[in-house]
């Protein structure tokens, strides 16, 4: 798979360790995030995540600022993004097969490196369910 990953300062550690787990699994990394811990701007590299996603240039994205908030919010103002604020394994697979959410959105702040790299896992290799969530996540779209 062809993933875009973003983070701003409060995930650099998380992201090293996600694009580990992700390269170490095969996929292919987009990196928009910054490495460094100086403040920065979430929608700067959440943005560009969406737009990779809205445009088929990747089949899913993954965000990360401190709450997961923020860059959530950034990212879903595009058509055709679904991003998830996931904060365990058990959302994150919930967010794939209820809601079809084609972005997770990881809060730093509030989860290990682990714990980040697990949800990311369960987000990835889980499918959409479709039947009566299909035509409920068809509505979510503004017109």
């Amino acid at each position: 798979m062809k993933i875009s990953i973003g983070n701003d300062h409060a995930g650099p550690e998380y992201k090293k360790a996600i694009i580990h787990y992700l390269e170490t699994n095969g996929h292919k990394i987009t990196n928009y995030g910054t490495d460094a811990f100086d403040s920065v701007d979430y929608p700067d590299f959440g943005h560009p995540v969406a737009i990779d996603v809205e445009n088929k240039n990747a089949d899913f994205g993954i965000v990360i600022c401190g709450s997961g908030n923020g860059i959530a919010m950034t990212v879903n103002k595009h058509q055709g993004i679904r991003a998830a604020l996931c904060w365990t394994k058990e959302i994150a697979a919930l967010a794939r097969q209820h809601n079809d959410a084609n972005i997770i959105s990881i809060p730093a702040r509030f989860t290990s490196i682990p714990q980040a790299v697990e949800i990311v896992a369960t987000f990835l290799v889980t499918p959409f369910e479709g039947g009566r969530h299909a035509n409920r996540v068809n509505k979510i779209a503004c017109q």
